[in-house]
C-alpha cells in the first residue's frame, strides 16, 4: 500500500479542517487555532481509507460482536513484537475505546470507598473514573527535576494505606510525554506486589514514540509474578488519529480478572463497530509505514516547540516529550496563571487544555497539542509568546 506523501501536510486547509464533524474545530470561534483535543489535524493513512471502502461494500449487520478472530490475530502478534508474549485470544477483551477500560478497572477491582493511585498531572478521565464509582483517587505529583519529570518514590509510598487497591499509570504519559524506563517501571512493579495493588496500564500512545526516546516495554512483561494483576489498555486511534472510529483493547494474562471487567461493561457499553474493527486490522497490516512518516513529521513539530520555547519563552519550565504529541507547558511564572486557559483563548486565540483537570495543584499549566500543520503549529506558538508579553 502506498503511503501519503507527506509533504501535503503542510498544505492543510484550516478551512477544510473546521468542518461541521469535528469536535476539535468547531469548539471554539473560526479565528481561534484548536490545540487542545488529542487528535491529530492530519488525514487518515491510504490503506485504512481503502479498506473502510472495501468494508462499505459488504453487509454491515452483526459482526464478530464475540472478539473479531482476525483482529486477535494480528494484535496477539503486535503485542509479542512489543515484548509482550504468551498470551492467546482469550486474554483480550475489545472495548468502544480505552476510557470505558479505566472505568471498568475501578468498578472491578475496587469497592467503593476503596483508594486509587495514581500519578499527577494525568488524562482527566484517570481521575473522573476513580470519584464516579465512589472510590477516593489518590494523586502522587510527579517530581520536576532538571531532567524532566520523575517519578517521585517518596510520595508514593506516603499515600498508600491499606485502603489503597489499585494503581493507574500511563504509559507513555499524558501529558508530560515520559517513556517510564525499565527501572522506574521494575521499581512500580515491586511497589505493587508489596502492596497488593492491581495495576492498570494504559499504553494507548505507545506507537507515537520518537527517535530519542528510551525503549519501550509493555508494563505487563516487567515482573512475571505482577503480570496476572496488570490489565494493558491499548489501541490503534491515537497513533492511526481515528478517533472517530472508536476501539481498544483490555489484556490481561488472567482470565478471571478480564471476566470481572467484562462484567462491569456488560449491558452499558456496546461492542466496538464492524468498522472500527476493519479500521484496526487495516492499521495492523499495512499501517506501519505511514505511522512512521507521521511519527517523524510529529518528532520534526516537536523539535519545533522545543526551540521555540529555549528562544523565546527561556523562563518556562519545559521538557520535550519523548512520545505523544503533547506539549505540558508551566505557566505559573506570569500574571494571568489563575486563569491562564481563559487567557490565551481570549488574548491569543488559541485553544489549549487547562491544567486543573489534569489533577489538584495545576493551575496555570497548559496542554498544547502539535499534530498539526507546521506553520499554524508556527502561528500559535508565535500568539502565544505575544500574549505572554502582554
Amino acid at each position: 500500500m502506498p503511503t501519503s506523501d507527506f509533504s501535503s501536510y503542510d498544505q492543510l486547509d484550516p478551512g477544510a479542517l473546521r468542518h461541521d464533524d469535528s469536535y476539535k474545530w468547531t469548539k471554539y470561534a473560526p479565528d481561534v487555532l484548536p490545540f487542545w483535543i488529542a487528535d491529530m489535524d492530519f488525514p487518515v493513512a491510504p490503506a485504512i481509507v481503502a479498506a473502510l471502502h472495501e468494508r462499505l461494500s459488504r453487509g454491515l449487520g452483526y459482526h464478530q460482536v464475540g472478539g473479531d478472530p482476525t483482529l486477535k490475530a494480528l494484535l496477539l502478534g503486535k503485542l509479542a513484537a512489543d515484548g509482550l508474549s504468551g498470551l492467546e485470544a482469550q486474554h483480550i477483551s475489545f472495548l468502544p475505546g480505552v476510557v470505558p477500560g479505566l472505568y471498568a478497572a475501578v468498578l472491578a477491582l475496587t469497592q467503593p470507598g476503596d483508594e486509587v493511585i495514581t500519578f499527577t498531572p494525568i488524562y482527566p478521565p484517570f481521575l473522573t473514573a476513580a470519584g464516579a464509582a465512589g472510590r477516593i483517587a489518590r494523586e502522587v505529583p510527579l517530581a520536576r527535576t532538571e531532567q524532566g519529570y520523575q517519578l517521585d518514590w517518596q510520595a508514593l509510598e506516603q499515600a498508600v494505606t491499606p485502603r489503597s487497591k489499585l494503581l493507574m499509570l500511563c504509559h507513555p504519559h499524558n501529558p508530560t510525554g515520559r517513556v517510564w524506563t525499565a527501572d522506574e517501571l521494575s521499581q512500580l512493579a515491586d511497589f505493587a506486589l508489596r502492596h497488593n495493588l492491581y495495576v492498570v496500564s494504559d499504553e494507548l500512545h505507545a506507537d507515537l514514540r520518537y527517535s530519542d526516546a528510551i525503549p519501550y516495554q509493555p508494563f505487563a512483561t516487567v515482573n512475571p509474578a505482577l503480570m496476572p494483576r496488570v490489565v494493558m489498555l491499548t489501541g490503534p486511534c491515537k497513533a492511526y488519529n481515528t478517533a472517530g472510529l472508536g476501539i481498544g483493547a483490555m489484556i490481561c494474562s488472567d482470565t478471571d480478572v478480564l471476566r470481572q471487567l467484562d462484567s462491569t461493561l456488560a449491558g452499558v457499553s456496546a461492542p466496538p463497530s464492524a468498522l472500527s474493527v476493519t479500521m484496526w486490522q487495516a492499521a495492523l497490516r499495512h499501517g506501519s509505514p505511514w505511522l512512521s512518516d507521521t511519527v517523524q513529521y510529529l518528532q520534526q513539530n516537536r523539535d519545533l516547540v522545543t526551540e521555540f520555547m529555549a528562544r523565546r519563552l527561556p523562563q518556562v519550565p519545559y521538557f520535550a516529550p519523548q512520545a505523544t504529541y503533547l506539549a505540558w507547558l508551566d505557566l505559573r511564572g506570569f500574571a494571568q496563571a489563575d486563569h491562564m486557559q481563559q487567557y490565551l483563548l481570549e488574548e491569543a486565540k488559541i485553544a489549549l487544555n487547562d491544567g486543573p483537570t489534569f489533577g489538584q495543584g495545576y493551575q496555570g499549566f497548559v496542554r498544547l497539542n502539535f499534530a498539526t500543520r507546521r506553520n499554524l503549529l508556527q502561528e500559535g506558538l508565535d500568539r502565544l509568546a505575544a500574549a505572554l508579553r502582554s
